[in-house]
């Protein structure tokens, strides 16, 4: 065991010297390998942190819960000229399915409406996202209030001009946010109380997160526009309760909704049921595929830097063919010879790799203070990327290292004369 020890201590120190001695050459042959390391850690600890948002951005909603819209969330084998002829879901069909629809835990009717200007005296904050609702959207979509409240059954029936403001629009508006609650805002020319504040989100997956949109009562929208506005784009939200069958709660919802709209046996859905969860996986399969973009682009790298590190150990074995002979002439076995070249080959391949791990670590420390995101190198990348790096030098050292182990004690000697 201690042989091995002072073989690595050996095969360390020629790994540093060859640092030392030739910086260029040793620069040039590691640059591959501290790519490759780079490119694979960086896309996929931002895979990582991507993945590891959009679950905490979901966290809040049931996977089960279905948005009924005339647009689908994923790819359809339904043509564009076909879906463009859907009609919109109505608040009479939200009402209707509210009524009869089994195995449901909460219901809302959503809008989805542009972006608007929100004044408070002289200031102003530009591209709000209005979301207009029913009460019980509160219960859907996992709204976290940090001051105040949400809008009630009363206030959302009547559509009266309260509001919840996100808490980046609350801190544009106000200069103590802390005040918000009570105050007067101008939205579509009109005055609304507020009412409530969200807490802070942050960065979200989903294009704007709440911090930049405010919630109002739906029926102040359809006294605004009416139903029929190019404005807006209806959807029904319904969570069900646990533990059902959603291919039978999904069965029931388009029995139903084909049944009121009168849609004939032989015509196709004239409406789309969209599943969070089959909205997640689609979500986990871009990921699959940008982990897999991410492995095929440093596969390049890597190989490059494969066969720099092999070139080097190439060179340091015939620099070191008169030591190799007299290691040899002492009584130095063959293994230990191949040991000292390999460990070499990995140490030099390692220190490629963990250089290109603090290039990941710098870029992900700037990324987290300049965006709002947390951009994590995980323990797992981290062992991962040492891990390859030193593989790499497995690899590549392999060759070299044989071929200085099978030398010829004597004309190993000869020849370093």
């Amino acid at each position: 065991m201690l042989v091995y020890l002072r073989l690595l201590k050996e095969s360390f120190s020629f790994a540093m010297n060859a640092l030392r001695t030739n910086k260029l050459r040793t620069f040039l042959s590691l640059l591959g390998v501290t790519i490759g390391i780079f490119s694979i850690i960086a896309v996929l600890a931002a895979v990582d942190s991507l993945d590891r948002k959009v679950k905490a951005d979901l966290s809040d909603l049931d996977k089960n819960t279905v948005y009924l819209m005339r647009f689908s969330f994923g790819p359809t084998e339904i043509p564009q000229w076909k879906r463009e002829q859907f009609p919109n879901v109505t608040y009479d069909e939200f009402e209707y399915l509210k009524k009869s629809l089994n195995g449901v835990d909460k219901m809302a009717f959503n809008l989805f409406t542009r972006n608007e200007n929100i004044k408070f005296e002289d200031q102003t904050v530009s591209q709000v996202r209005v979301t207009p609702t029913t009460n019980e959207f509160e219960g859907i979509d996992g709204i976290k209030i940090g001051q105040g409240r949400f809008f009630n059954e009363s206030e959302s029936n009547s559509g009266t001009p309260v509001i919840i403001l996100g808490f980046g629009v609350a801190e544009g508006l106000f200069v103590d946010s802390n005040k918000a609650i009570g105050q007067k805002i101008r939205l579509y020319g009109q005055r609304f109380s507020v009412i409530g504040v969200t807490e802070k989100q942050g960065f979200s997956t989903f294009g704007d997160s709440r911090d930049n949109a405010v919630f109002i009562p739906m029926n102040f929208i359809r006294r605004l526009y009416g139903e029929n506005s190019d404005m807006i784009t209806p959807a029904i939200l319904i969570k069900p309760e646990k533990g059902v069958d959603m291919e039978a709660f999904k069965g029931e919802i388009t029995q139903k909704l084909r049944t009121y709209r009168g849609v004939k046996v032989t015509d196709i859905d004239n409406f789309f049921i969209n599943v969070l969860s089959g909205f997640t996986d689609l979500i986990d399969g871009i990921f699959t595929q940008l982990n897999i973009a991410g492995w095929l682009i440093a596969g390049f790298s890597l190989l490059v830097g494969g066969f720099g590190i092999a070139n080097i150990m190439f060179v340091s074995v015939k620099e070191r063919t008169n030591l190799i002979g007299i290691q040899k002439s002492l009584g130095a076995k063959n293994r230990f010879i191949l040991f000292q070249f390999l460990f070499e080959a990995i140490i030099l391949s390692v220190i490629g790799g963990i250089i290109g791990l603090l290039m990941v670590w710098g870029i992900a420390a700037i990324v987290t203070k300049v965006l709002d995101f947390e951009f994590v190198l995980s323990t797992g990348n981290i062992i991962l990327g040492t891990g390859l790096a030193g593989f790499i030098g497995l690899i590549s050292g392999i060759i070299p290292a044989i071929s200085a182990s099978k030398l010829d004690p004597v004309e190993a000697i000869r020849s370093g004369m």
